[in-house]
């Protein structure tokens, strides 16, 4: 033996010694590779692996890439071609001690639940910005404030404006004359500059040209923005107010770019917000953006909910809950018993008898405190779900244990 594997095998056993005091008693004998009782001589070799690198497999013996002897993976309990890890043997008073519970993998449905935040904002296509059809003064204005509620027909203002005086009367004329190409034509025409039906209607009624137009609200809604005041000159370019509808809001949020790929609209979104603990609202996702934020790695989703109520108000702060497409019949595990680690993930197999063994997996979705698992477990096995870390050291030393004193063994055989 090299002074550099005396070095490390002394290392080792101080550590396994420390671990072993810790835990009370887990001694030599039930925590060692299983056997089953039959000597190395008497168990089939599965194949020989390179004792640092698990992905390195031959038929036979043979030196590592790094010149190092092939360790044998045995057919059995032991360490077949199937197991991740030796299988450890615990005193049943160490299992109580410690408190090592058990949970059995299961096979039921998962969703993903998509956890976010995000603020509520006006939704655009209930929003609308008031502009004149032809230039002239504000002489009246039936809005005082931002922020006035107003409902579909209310008057906003009235305006003066000569062009529309101009067209009436030579609509009249038209009537007067009993022209019908001039009288369409002059219709046609007020209704361009911005008068209502009924205003035309009236009109035509009444004989007189109105110098004052009211102009009328289409929509209900609040009123966002108001630009204008009483003697103002206006043009057809000018945001003279703007009103939106607030009975339904948008909720933008962003989510990462590695969960994007599971909203589509839709899907059902719950939403909770700090202004009105213990209320929550349920909506849709209604659009999911087409870009990825380069500085955030996140993707725009946007939600609809209804706001009957008007709590809702723009640039609240939202806690939000999106649950993505289900996945029905997947493998599943409790959250706690996954064991994350660089060099791959695993849980701990509790094999009955304080017999335990790490295997690796491949998880998938995580969703209400269950992991799925793509690989790795089967249906009705169980696995720890508590003091797993302790048994996964324990297993970690005992694998390094026995690669440094098969190698030892090989090497003197050469």
């Amino acid at each position: 033996m090299s002074r550099i594997q005396i070095s490390i095998l002394g290392l080792l056993l101080f550590v396994a010694g420390f671990l072993g005091y810790s835990l009370a008693s887990f001694s030599i004998g039930e925590t060692s590779m299983e056997t089953d009782g039959r000597s190395t001589e008497e168990r089939v070799v599965a194949y020989w692996q390179a004792p640092m690198d698990p992905n390195y497999r031959r038929d036979g013996p043979g030196k590592s890439p790094m010149g190092m002897d092939l360790i044998p993976i045995y057919a059995d309990g032991g360490g077949d071609a199937s197991d991740d890890g030796p299988a450890l043997r615990i005193n049943p008073a160490v299992i109580n001690n410690i408190g090592v519970r058990t949970e059995v993998v299961i096979r039921t449905d998962i969703s993903r639940n998509i956890q976010t935040v995000g603020s509520v904002m006006m939704d655009d296509e209930r929003r609308s910005d008031i502009h004149v059809r032809s230039e002239g003064w504000i002489e009246k204005l039936a809005i005082e404030t931002e922020g006035e509620i107003v409902a579909e027909g209310d008057l906003l203002f009235q305006i003066y404006s000569p062009n529309l005086v101009a067209a009436q009367s030579e609509y009249l004329q038209a009537l007067r004359l009993n022209h019908r190409a001039l009288i369409v034509a002059g219709q046609d025409r007020l209704l361009a500059l911005g008068m209502t039906s009924d205003q035309v209607d009236k009109l035509r009624s009444s004989g007189t040209a109105a110098h004052l137009i009211d102009v009328f609200t289409t929509q209900p809604g609040v009123v966002m923005e108001l630009n204008v005041r009483e003697g103002m000159f206006v043009r057809p370019s000018d945001t003279t107010m703007s009103l939106a509808d607030l009975s339904e809001v948008w909720v933008l949020a962003d989510v990462f770019e590695t969960e994007a790929g599971w909203v589509e609209p839709g899907q059902s979104a719950e939403m909770m917000l700090p202004a009105f603990p213990g209320k929550t609202w349920t909506g849709r996702v209604e659009y999911v953006y087409p870009t990825v934020e380069a500085n955030t790695r996140t993707v725009r989703v946007r939600m609809r909910f209804p706001n009957t109520d008007g709590r809702l108000k723009p640039n609240m702060y939202a806690n939000l809950s999106i649950e993505a497409a289900t996945e029905t019949g997947v493998v599943v595990v409790p959250e706690q018993a996954l064991i994350r680690a660089s060099s791959g993930d695993r849980v701990i197999l509790a094999l009955g008898k304080g017999r335990f063994r790490p295997a690796r997996v491949v998880p998938g979705i995580e969703s209400g405190g269950q992991v799925q698992i793509l690989e790795g477990v089967t249906v009705g096995e169980r696995v720890v779900t508590s003091s797993q870390f302790l048994i996964d050291s324990e297993a970690s030393l005992d694998a390094a244990l026995l690669r440094l004193t098969t190698s030892d063994v090989h090497g003197a055989h050469q």
